[in-house]
Protein backbone atom coordinates (compact mmCIF):
# COMPACT_ATOMS: atom_id res chain seq x y z
CA UNK A 1 0.00 0.00 0.00
CA UNK A 2 1.24 3.48 -0.86
CA UNK A 3 0.55 6.78 0.89
CA UNK A 4 -1.32 9.07 -1.54
CA UNK A 5 0.35 12.17 -0.06
CA UNK A 6 4.07 11.32 0.23
CA UNK A 7 4.10 8.02 -1.77
CA UNK A 8 5.74 6.05 1.02
CA UNK A 9 5.26 2.29 0.94
CA UNK A 10 3.13 1.30 3.94
CA UNK A 11 2.24 -1.99 5.60
CA UNK A 12 -1.16 -3.31 4.55
CA UNK A 13 -2.48 -2.95 8.12
CA UNK A 14 -1.43 0.72 8.48
CA UNK A 15 -4.14 3.26 9.26
CA UNK A 16 -1.84 6.30 9.09
CA UNK A 17 1.29 7.00 7.11
CA UNK A 18 4.25 6.71 9.47
CA UNK A 19 6.10 9.33 7.49
CA UNK A 20 3.65 12.22 6.97
CA UNK A 21 0.75 11.24 9.24
CA UNK A 22 -1.84 11.10 6.47
CA UNK A 23 -4.99 9.07 7.19
CA UNK A 24 -4.93 6.38 4.48
CA UNK A 25 -8.03 4.49 5.63
CA UNK A 26 -10.79 7.06 6.20
CA UNK A 27 -11.66 8.59 2.85
CA UNK A 28 -14.37 10.80 4.37
CA UNK A 29 -12.30 12.17 7.28
CA UNK A 30 -9.45 14.62 7.02
CA UNK A 31 -6.47 14.73 9.35
CA UNK A 32 -8.18 17.68 11.07
CA UNK A 33 -10.37 15.14 12.86
CA UNK A 34 -7.30 13.59 14.50
CA UNK A 35 -5.06 15.89 16.51
CA UNK A 36 -1.40 15.03 15.87
CA UNK A 37 -0.63 15.04 19.60
CA UNK A 38 -3.69 13.02 20.65
CA UNK A 39 -5.49 11.50 17.65
CA UNK A 40 -8.69 10.66 19.52
CA UNK A 41 -9.38 14.42 19.74
CA UNK A 42 -10.21 16.73 16.82
CA UNK A 43 -7.95 19.69 16.19
CA UNK A 44 -10.74 22.20 16.88
CA UNK A 45 -11.61 21.21 20.44
CA UNK A 46 -11.39 22.83 23.87
CA UNK A 47 -9.02 20.23 25.34
CA UNK A 48 -6.75 22.23 27.61
CA UNK A 49 -4.49 19.47 28.96
CA UNK A 50 -3.46 17.95 25.62
CA UNK A 51 -2.90 21.47 24.28
CA UNK A 52 -0.80 22.94 27.07
CA UNK A 53 0.85 19.64 28.10
CA UNK A 54 1.39 17.95 24.73
CA UNK A 55 4.19 15.58 25.66
CA UNK A 56 2.87 12.32 27.02
CA UNK A 57 -0.73 13.55 26.68
CA UNK A 58 -1.90 10.07 25.71
CA UNK A 59 -0.51 8.48 28.88
CA UNK A 60 -0.76 11.11 31.61
CA UNK A 61 -3.42 13.53 30.44
CA UNK A 62 -6.14 12.12 32.67
CA UNK A 63 -3.87 12.41 35.72
CA UNK A 64 -3.32 16.13 35.17
CA UNK A 65 -7.03 16.69 34.62
CA UNK A 66 -7.82 15.03 37.96
CA UNK A 67 -5.17 17.03 39.83
CA UNK A 68 -6.36 20.33 38.38
CA UNK A 69 -9.94 19.41 39.18
CA UNK A 70 -9.04 18.67 42.81
CA UNK A 71 -7.16 21.98 43.12
CA UNK A 72 -10.16 23.85 41.69
CA UNK A 73 -12.57 22.17 44.12
CA UNK A 74 -10.31 22.89 47.11
CA UNK A 75 -9.94 26.56 46.14
CA UNK A 76 -13.68 27.04 45.56
CA UNK A 77 -14.66 25.30 48.81
CA UNK A 78 -12.15 27.39 50.76
CA UNK A 79 -13.62 30.56 49.24
CA UNK A 80 -17.17 29.37 49.91
CA UNK A 81 -16.51 28.84 53.63
CA UNK A 82 -14.58 32.08 54.16
CA UNK A 83 -11.01 30.71 54.10
CA UNK A 84 -10.08 33.35 51.53
CA UNK A 85 -6.29 33.35 52.18
CA UNK A 86 -6.16 29.60 51.58
CA UNK A 87 -8.31 29.96 48.48
CA UNK A 88 -6.05 32.65 47.01
CA UNK A 89 -2.89 30.61 47.71
CA UNK A 90 -4.31 27.48 46.10
CA UNK A 91 -5.58 29.44 43.12
CA UNK A 92 -2.27 31.26 42.67
CA UNK A 93 -0.02 28.19 42.82
CA UNK A 94 -2.19 25.27 41.65
CA UNK A 95 -1.47 25.53 37.93
CA UNK A 96 2.25 26.43 38.33
CA UNK A 97 2.84 23.45 40.63
CA UNK A 98 1.00 21.06 38.30
CA UNK A 99 2.95 22.38 35.33
CA UNK A 100 6.31 22.02 37.06
CA UNK A 101 5.36 18.43 37.92
CA UNK A 102 4.56 17.97 34.22
CA UNK A 103 8.00 19.29 33.23
CA UNK A 104 9.55 16.71 35.55
CA UNK A 105 7.20 13.89 34.61
CA UNK A 106 7.98 13.97 30.88
CA UNK A 107 11.48 15.43 31.28
CA UNK A 108 10.73 18.55 29.22
CA UNK A 109 13.71 20.20 30.91
CA UNK A 110 15.96 17.47 29.45
CA UNK A 111 17.79 16.76 32.71
CA UNK A 112 18.48 20.48 33.30
CA UNK A 113 15.81 21.32 35.91
CA UNK A 114 17.60 24.27 37.51
CA UNK A 115 18.23 26.09 34.23
CA UNK A 116 14.68 25.61 32.96
CA UNK A 117 12.98 26.42 36.27
CA UNK A 118 15.04 29.58 36.73
CA UNK A 119 14.66 30.91 33.19
CA UNK A 120 11.08 29.85 32.46
CA UNK A 121 9.47 30.35 35.87
CA UNK A 122 11.53 32.20 38.50
CA UNK A 123 12.87 34.92 36.18
CA UNK A 124 9.41 35.73 34.86
CA UNK A 125 7.94 35.54 38.36
CA UNK A 126 10.46 38.04 39.80
CA UNK A 127 10.14 40.46 36.87
CA UNK A 128 6.34 40.23 36.95
CA UNK A 129 6.31 40.82 40.70
CA UNK A 130 8.29 44.04 40.35
CA UNK A 131 6.35 45.24 37.32
CA UNK A 132 2.93 44.55 38.89
CA UNK A 133 3.95 46.30 42.12
CA UNK A 134 4.91 49.39 40.13
CA UNK A 135 1.78 49.78 38.03
CA UNK A 136 -0.66 48.53 40.66
CA UNK A 137 0.60 51.02 43.23
CA UNK A 138 0.15 53.77 40.66
CA UNK A 139 -3.58 53.23 39.99
CA UNK A 140 -4.69 52.04 43.42
CA UNK A 141 -7.01 49.14 44.14
CA UNK A 142 -10.42 50.46 43.09
CA UNK A 143 -11.40 49.03 39.77
CA UNK A 144 -7.81 48.35 38.78
CA UNK A 145 -7.35 45.96 35.93
CA UNK A 146 -8.66 42.84 37.49
CA UNK A 147 -12.23 43.42 38.46
CA UNK A 148 -13.01 43.66 42.16
CA UNK A 149 -10.80 45.46 44.57
CA UNK A 150 -7.92 43.48 45.96
CA UNK A 151 -9.20 44.17 49.40
CA UNK A 152 -12.95 44.19 49.59
CA UNK A 153 -14.12 43.14 46.13
CA UNK A 154 -15.96 46.42 45.57
CA UNK A 155 -16.67 47.45 42.03
CA UNK A 156 -18.27 50.35 40.30
CA UNK A 157 -15.63 52.90 41.22
CA UNK A 158 -16.34 54.87 38.06
CA UNK A 159 -14.65 54.94 34.67
CA UNK A 160 -10.94 55.65 34.97
CA UNK A 161 -9.11 56.57 31.74
CA UNK A 162 -5.68 56.09 33.30
CA UNK A 163 -6.66 52.70 34.67
CA UNK A 164 -8.01 51.64 31.26
CA UNK A 165 -4.81 52.67 29.47
CA UNK A 166 -2.71 50.80 32.00
CA UNK A 167 -4.92 47.72 31.86
CA UNK A 168 -5.45 47.62 28.09
CA UNK A 169 -2.00 48.79 26.89
CA UNK A 170 0.77 48.88 29.47
CA UNK A 171 0.09 45.54 31.19
CA UNK A 172 -0.43 43.49 27.99
CA UNK A 173 2.51 44.94 26.04
CA UNK A 174 5.16 45.15 28.76
CA UNK A 175 3.87 41.97 30.36
CA UNK A 176 4.25 39.99 27.13
CA UNK A 177 7.79 41.26 26.61
CA UNK A 178 8.66 40.14 30.13
CA UNK A 179 7.18 36.72 29.51
CA UNK A 180 9.23 36.23 26.34
CA UNK A 181 12.68 36.67 27.90
CA UNK A 182 13.19 33.33 29.61
CA UNK A 183 11.44 31.07 27.05
CA UNK A 184 13.24 32.68 24.09
CA UNK A 185 16.60 32.16 25.81
CA UNK A 186 15.79 28.49 26.44
CA UNK A 187 14.34 27.85 22.99
CA UNK A 188 17.53 29.20 21.41
CA UNK A 189 19.54 26.42 23.10
CA UNK A 190 20.15 23.35 20.95
CA UNK A 191 18.64 20.88 23.41
CA UNK A 192 15.42 22.94 23.73
CA UNK A 193 14.80 24.02 20.13
CA UNK A 194 11.83 21.68 19.59
CA UNK A 195 8.48 23.32 18.93
CA UNK A 196 6.78 21.42 21.77
CA UNK A 197 9.47 22.63 24.17
CA UNK A 198 9.08 26.25 23.09
CA UNK A 199 5.33 26.07 23.60
CA UNK A 200 5.76 24.51 27.06
CA UNK A 201 8.27 27.14 28.16
CA UNK A 202 5.91 29.88 27.01
CA UNK A 203 3.04 28.39 29.00
CA UNK A 204 5.03 28.09 32.24
CA UNK A 205 6.30 31.67 31.80
CA UNK A 206 2.76 32.96 31.35
CA UNK A 207 1.56 31.01 34.38
CA UNK A 208 4.42 32.46 36.47
CA UNK A 209 3.39 35.98 35.45
CA UNK A 210 -0.22 35.27 36.41
CA UNK A 211 0.88 33.97 39.83
CA UNK A 212 2.81 37.14 40.60
CA UNK A 213 -0.06 39.27 39.32
CA UNK A 214 -2.56 37.46 41.57
CA UNK A 215 -0.37 37.75 44.67
CA UNK A 216 0.09 41.50 44.23
CA UNK A 217 -3.53 42.30 43.42
CA UNK A 218 -4.94 40.24 46.26
CA UNK A 219 -2.29 40.69 48.93
CA UNK A 220 -4.90 42.24 51.21
CA UNK A 221 -6.95 39.03 50.96
CA UNK A 222 -3.90 36.93 51.83
CA UNK A 223 -3.13 38.94 54.94
CA UNK A 224 -6.72 39.68 55.97
CA UNK A 225 -7.43 36.32 57.58
CA UNK A 226 -10.72 34.44 57.52
CA UNK A 227 -13.85 36.48 56.89
CA UNK A 228 -17.24 36.06 58.53
CA UNK A 229 -19.12 38.12 55.97
CA UNK A 230 -19.28 35.53 53.23
CA UNK A 231 -20.66 36.10 49.74
CA UNK A 232 -20.05 32.63 48.24
CA UNK A 233 -20.99 33.64 44.72
CA UNK A 234 -18.56 36.57 44.67
CA UNK A 235 -15.61 34.85 46.32
CA UNK A 236 -15.88 31.63 44.32
CA UNK A 237 -16.23 33.54 41.06
CA UNK A 238 -13.26 35.73 41.89
CA UNK A 239 -11.06 32.73 42.77
CA UNK A 240 -12.02 30.92 39.57
CA UNK A 241 -11.29 34.01 37.46
CA UNK A 242 -7.97 34.95 39.04
CA UNK A 243 -6.62 31.48 39.74
CA UNK A 244 -7.71 29.47 36.73
CA UNK A 245 -9.04 31.56 33.84
CA UNK A 246 -6.34 34.24 33.96
CA UNK A 247 -3.26 31.96 34.06
CA UNK A 248 -4.65 29.80 31.26
CA UNK A 249 -5.32 32.83 29.04
CA UNK A 250 -1.89 34.37 29.66
CA UNK A 251 -0.04 31.04 29.44
CA UNK A 252 -1.70 29.95 26.20
CA UNK A 253 -1.09 33.32 24.55
CA UNK A 254 2.61 33.30 25.47
CA UNK A 255 2.89 29.63 24.45
CA UNK A 256 1.66 30.50 20.95
CA UNK A 257 4.37 33.12 20.50
CA UNK A 258 7.16 30.89 21.85
CA UNK A 259 6.03 27.98 19.67
CA UNK A 260 6.43 30.22 16.62
CA UNK A 261 9.94 31.15 17.84
CA UNK A 262 10.92 27.48 17.88
CA UNK A 263 9.34 26.79 14.50
CA UNK A 264 9.49 23.59 12.46
CA UNK A 265 12.04 20.84 12.24
CA UNK A 266 15.50 20.90 13.74
CA UNK A 267 16.81 24.19 15.07
CA UNK A 268 14.76 27.24 16.02
CA UNK A 269 13.34 29.76 13.56
CA UNK A 270 14.24 32.72 15.79
CA UNK A 271 12.88 36.23 15.28
CA UNK A 272 11.02 35.39 12.11
CA UNK A 273 7.83 37.01 10.77
CA UNK A 274 5.87 34.10 12.24
CA UNK A 275 7.30 34.83 15.68
CA UNK A 276 6.45 38.53 15.35
CA UNK A 277 2.91 37.56 14.37
CA UNK A 278 2.72 35.22 17.37
CA UNK A 279 3.81 37.97 19.76
CA UNK A 280 1.25 40.35 18.26
CA UNK A 281 -1.47 37.71 18.65
CA UNK A 282 -0.49 37.23 22.30
CA UNK A 283 -0.56 40.97 22.96
CA UNK A 284 -3.94 41.38 21.27
CA UNK A 285 -5.39 38.52 23.33
CA UNK A 286 -4.12 40.11 26.54
CA UNK A 287 -5.37 43.56 25.49
CA UNK A 288 -8.84 42.12 24.98
CA UNK A 289 -8.72 40.17 28.22
CA UNK A 290 -7.37 42.83 30.61
CA UNK A 291 -9.18 45.66 28.88
CA UNK A 292 -12.48 43.79 29.01
CA UNK A 293 -11.99 42.86 32.68
CA UNK A 294 -11.32 46.50 33.53
CA UNK A 295 -14.47 47.67 31.75
CA UNK A 296 -16.60 44.99 33.39
CA UNK A 297 -15.32 46.09 36.80
CA UNK A 298 -17.52 49.18 36.43
CA UNK A 299 -20.67 47.07 36.56
CA UNK A 300 -22.64 47.99 39.68
CA UNK A 301 -23.10 44.43 40.99
CA UNK A 302 -19.84 42.82 42.14
CA UNK A 303 -20.84 39.21 41.53
CA UNK A 304 -22.29 39.99 38.11
CA UNK A 305 -19.10 41.85 37.21
CA UNK A 306 -16.90 38.83 37.97
CA UNK A 307 -19.26 36.35 36.28
CA UNK A 308 -19.29 38.41 33.08
CA UNK A 309 -15.48 38.62 33.30
CA UNK A 310 -15.30 34.83 33.54
CA UNK A 311 -17.45 34.40 30.44
CA UNK A 312 -15.31 36.92 28.57
CA UNK A 313 -12.10 35.19 29.65
CA UNK A 314 -13.38 31.75 28.64
CA UNK A 315 -14.31 33.02 25.18
CA UNK A 316 -10.78 34.36 24.67
CA UNK A 317 -9.29 31.17 26.11
CA UNK A 318 -11.32 29.05 23.70
CA UNK A 319 -9.97 30.95 20.70
CA UNK A 320 -6.40 30.72 22.03
CA UNK A 321 -6.61 26.99 22.72
CA UNK A 322 -7.87 26.22 19.21
CA UNK A 323 -5.19 28.50 17.76
CA UNK A 324 -2.49 26.71 19.78
CA UNK A 325 -3.77 23.30 18.72
CA UNK A 326 -3.77 24.37 15.10
CA UNK A 327 -0.15 25.55 15.36
CA UNK A 328 1.01 22.32 17.01
CA UNK A 329 -0.92 20.13 14.59
CA UNK A 330 0.25 21.83 11.40
CA UNK A 331 3.82 22.15 12.66
CA UNK A 332 4.11 18.46 13.51
CA UNK A 333 2.73 17.42 10.11
CA UNK A 334 4.91 19.87 8.19
CA UNK A 335 8.01 18.92 10.17
CA UNK A 336 7.43 15.25 9.30
CA UNK A 337 7.16 16.08 5.60
CA UNK A 338 10.29 18.21 5.85
CA UNK A 339 12.17 15.30 7.44
CA UNK A 340 10.93 12.95 4.71
CA UNK A 341 12.14 15.31 1.98
CA UNK A 342 15.50 15.60 3.71
CA UNK A 343 15.79 11.82 3.78
CA UNK A 344 14.91 11.57 0.08
CA UNK A 345 17.61 14.14 -0.71
CA UNK A 346 20.19 11.75 0.69
CA UNK A 347 20.88 13.40 4.03
CA UNK A 348 22.00 11.00 6.76
CA UNK A 349 19.20 9.89 9.06
CA UNK A 350 20.09 8.94 12.64
CA UNK A 351 19.43 5.31 13.46
CA UNK A 352 16.61 4.75 15.93
CA UNK A 353 15.86 1.88 18.25
CA UNK A 354 12.56 0.04 18.42
CA UNK A 355 9.95 2.33 20.01
CA UNK A 356 6.35 2.01 21.11
CA UNK A 357 3.58 4.57 20.67
CA UNK A 358 2.88 6.54 23.84
CA UNK A 359 -0.80 6.78 22.85
CA UNK A 360 -1.78 3.22 21.88
CA UNK A 361 1.39 1.35 22.94
CA UNK A 362 1.70 -0.35 19.55
CA UNK A 363 5.21 -0.90 18.10
CA UNK A 364 6.27 1.84 15.71
CA UNK A 365 8.13 1.47 12.43
CA UNK A 366 11.82 2.24 12.80
CA UNK A 367 12.39 5.99 12.38
CA UNK A 368 8.65 6.74 12.04
CA UNK A 369 7.36 10.28 12.58
CA UNK A 370 3.84 9.03 13.37
CA UNK A 371 2.31 5.87 14.74
CA UNK A 372 0.86 3.89 11.84
CA UNK A 373 -1.88 2.50 14.09
CA UNK A 374 -3.33 5.61 15.78
CA UNK A 375 -1.55 8.52 14.07
CA UNK A 376 0.06 10.06 17.18
CA UNK A 377 3.19 12.13 16.57
CA UNK A 378 6.40 10.51 17.76
CA UNK A 379 7.65 13.92 18.88
CA UNK A 380 4.85 14.17 21.46
CA UNK A 381 6.27 11.42 23.65
CA UNK A 382 8.14 12.07 26.88
CA UNK A 383 11.84 12.79 26.61
CA UNK A 384 14.24 10.08 27.66
CA UNK A 385 16.53 10.74 30.60
CA UNK A 386 20.18 10.94 29.64
CA UNK A 387 22.38 8.25 31.08
CA UNK A 388 25.86 9.40 30.08
CA UNK A 389 27.04 12.91 30.94
CA UNK A 390 25.01 15.77 29.52
CA UNK A 391 24.77 14.48 25.99
CA UNK A 392 22.84 11.72 24.36
CA UNK A 393 23.30 8.16 25.53
CA UNK A 394 26.17 6.42 23.84
CA UNK A 395 26.61 2.78 23.08
CA UNK A 396 29.22 0.91 25.06
CA UNK A 397 32.59 0.84 23.39
CA UNK A 398 33.67 -2.41 21.82
CA UNK A 399 36.27 -4.27 23.87
CA UNK A 400 39.82 -3.85 22.55
CA UNK A 401 41.48 -6.84 20.96
CA UNK A 402 43.34 -9.05 23.43
CA UNK A 403 46.97 -7.95 23.40
CA UNK A 404 49.73 -10.46 23.68
CA UNK A 405 50.61 -10.99 27.34
CA UNK A 406 53.81 -9.31 28.39
CA UNK A 407 54.85 -12.18 30.64
CA UNK A 408 53.09 -15.30 29.45
CA UNK A 409 52.84 -18.24 31.75
CA UNK A 410 54.56 -21.37 30.55
CA UNK A 411 52.21 -23.57 28.62
CA UNK A 412 51.41 -26.98 29.98
CA UNK A 413 53.25 -29.74 28.15
CA UNK A 414 51.19 -31.57 25.59
CA UNK A 415 50.45 -35.21 26.28
CA UNK A 416 52.70 -37.70 24.56
CA UNK A 417 51.26 -39.38 21.52
CA UNK A 418 52.46 -42.72 20.20
CA UNK A 419 52.91 -43.55 16.58
CA UNK A 420 49.30 -44.74 16.26
CA UNK A 421 48.00 -41.32 17.32
CA UNK A 422 46.78 -42.45 20.77
CA UNK A 423 47.64 -40.40 23.83
CA UNK A 424 50.01 -42.13 26.25
CA UNK A 425 49.08 -39.88 29.20
CA UNK A 426 46.85 -42.50 30.72
CA UNK A 427 49.52 -45.19 30.39
CA UNK A 428 52.08 -42.95 32.15
CA UNK A 429 49.73 -42.53 35.07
Amino acid sequence: MECPQCHTQLPDVAHYCHRCGHDVRSATESRQQHFAVKPDEPVASFAIVSTLMPRGAGQRGRTYQIILGIALVVALLAACFGAVPLAVLVAAFAIPVVYIVYLYDVNVWDDHPIQVTVMAFLLTFVLALGFTLLWFAGIGTTGGAGGPSAGSGAVGGGFNTTGLLVAALLVPVVGELIRQVGPVFLASRERFDDLLDGASFGVISGVAFATADTLVRHWALLTGGFTREIDPGLWMSLIFLEGFVKPLVIGTATGIACAEFSGLGRGYDGFSPRYVRGVIEAIVANVLYFGGIHLFSNVGNATLSVVVSIVWGLLILGVLVIRMRRILHVALLEAALEAAQTEEAGAPVPQAEQEFCSQCEMPMIMGAAFCSACGASARARAKQHQTVGAGAPTAPAAPPPNPAPSDPEPAAPAPAVDESGTSTEGEQK
